[in-house]
């Protein structure tokens, strides 16, 4: 194809309404269609084959695998308004009610198995009784946990003096042992952070704990989808974007961004110049650091040292079923979460389990074979079932940059989704969403910047945009 410069859609229209968003993972994805229901022309560029990001499936023989296994929160009001507007809702419910089993290995059989569950009462009873009868912590650490949690709710997570402390040495300062840290804060930080608690920043910590489950009763509930992550982050993401009048291109890897004398701007691919009005960049921090012309950060150095954090994703497919829950979370071993996804993979004989392992730095880049050999025997001690099941296949998949690093310090690196240029606006995750790198902080993220660009543009926000601010 031959490069040639155009505007943003095919047909011409008046300036101040043409957009191109680099980047389709959930924040490129949301800031296009947030930008195109205020009337905006928009171009969409993925250099990837499909929609999604890091939230995605492929194919594996007839499974339909995701990349890692993906949850949300009653609380993710902005990933919940995300799945309303691409019409998929139904197909990642919630739970009715927060239910967490949590199996410690070490216990003997018949005594291992505790539940995080919560009550329909007023914050915090809502956890009340689930704390006192959690077997897993002696009667002092539960009434421990409990003084730590009202200490934590005092905080406020947009302090950037907690930014710079450290979760793990706040929690020895308040009475919480290495046991009641591993068996309850480490049990939900990890997932949700992507680091240990003496890894995570206070201020990051604060924020999950206090608005997952110091807000509303039912604010941890879990919601996952039932589907490949595929069928709503690509297909039905896609679906909502044509609707929407934004054009979509995919294998499609931005080279360049630049600003006209005029203001406007060009963005390069190999094969075309797009001219347009706006541009956001919904892509990593170091490819948004590549990208970025001069002048459009202070110090766009500090993209860089925004970490990252990996997680493992171990497969297992069993010729029967072994596991009757839905999932399960796990002490005394390796393994962390457990899910089945057995019928959204489309496996018609036998189960398929999935190992999500977060902050997984010591195994990401272990070979297959080691990691058989470590957690096959793992889920043996862990779930009965297995010890007398064949296992017909395992595999993994590594996402070695998956999240960014919650390090304490990082709050002040995260830029926001306005620029010094004009024009030019940062979505992602690993901005200052105020969120860790979830789903949540994604969408949270096109929103911001979509609001941000349609307030240069003159273009009146879109009236549920309005109600979802308000909402979060």
């Amino acid at each position: 194809m031959s490069d040639v410069s155009r505007p943003a859609r095919a047909h011409t229209g008046s300036t101040g309404r043409d957009a191109v968003v680099v980047g389709g993972g959930l924040a490129g994805v949301t800031a296009a269609l947030a930008l195109a229901d205020a009337g905006v022309r928009v171009t969409l560029l993925e250099g990837r084959p499909r929609l999604g990001g890091l939230a995605f499936s492929f194919q594996r023989g007839d499974l339909t695998v995701d990349n890692g296994q993906h949850v949300y929160l009653r609380c993710c009001t902005a990933y919940r308004w995300f799945l309303d507007r691409i019409e998929g809702t139904a197909l990642a419910p919630l739970q009715d009610r927060l239910d967490v089993p949590v199996v410690d290995v070490d216990k003997p059989e018949g005594r291992r198995l505790g539940r995080l569950r919560r009550d329909p009462l007023p914050v915090p009873l809502h956890l009340g009784r689930s704390l006192a009868a959690y077997p897993h912590l002696s009667l002092a650490e539960r009434a421990s946990v409990g003084r730590a949690a009202l200490a934590l709710k005092g905080l406020d997570p947009t302090d950037p003096a907690l930014d710079g402390q450290d979760f793990g040495t706040w929690l020895a300062r308040h009475g919480q042992s290495a046991r009641a840290i591993e068996a309850l804060w480490d049990l939900v930080g990890v997932a949700t952070l992507n680091a240990v608690a003496g890894d995570a920043s206070l201020g990051l910590a604060a924020m999950v704990f206090k608005t997952g489950l110091l807000s509303e009763p039912g604010a941890a509930d879990i919601g996952w989808a039932h589907v490949p992550l595929g069928d709503l982050h690509d297909r039905l993401a896609r679906k909502a974007l044509d609707s929407a009048g934004v054009r979509t291109e995919v294998r499609t890897r931005v080279t360049s961004v630049s600003q006209h004398e005029d203001g406007r701007w060009s963005v390069r691919t190999p094969g075309e110049t797009i001219d347009t009005d706006a541009v956001v960049l919904a892509v990593p921090q170091r490819e948004t650091h590549d990208l970025l012309p001069a002048g459009a950060l202070d110090d766009p150095g500090r993209l860089l040292r925004i970490g990252t954090a990996p997680i493992l994703n171990v497969h297992v497919v069993y010729d029967r079923e072994v596991l009757a829950r839905p999932f399960l979370t796990a002490l005394g071993t390796p393994v962390q979460w457990v899910f089945d996804r057995t019928a959204a993979s489309g496996l018609r004989e036998g189960q398929y389990l999935a190992l999500s392992q977060s902050a997984a730095h010591d195994d990401i880049d272990a070979p297959v074979a080691d990691l058989r050999e470590r957690y096959l025997p793992e889920l043996e001690r862990l779930i009965p079932g297995t010890r007398t099941a064949r296992v017909r296949d395992f595999f993994v998949t590594r996402e070695r940059t998956a999240t960014f690093a919650p390090t304490p310090g990082v709050g002040r690196l995260r830029p926001g989704a306005r620029t010094k240029v004009p024009g030019l606006y940062l979505a992602g995750a690993w901005t200052a969403t105020g969120w860790p790198a979830t789903m949540e902080s994604a969408v949270r993220s096109g929103v911001s910047a979509a609001d941000a660009a349609l307030g240069a543009l003159g273009r009146p926000r879109p009236r549920h945009l309005f109600q979802f601010e308000e909402a979060a």
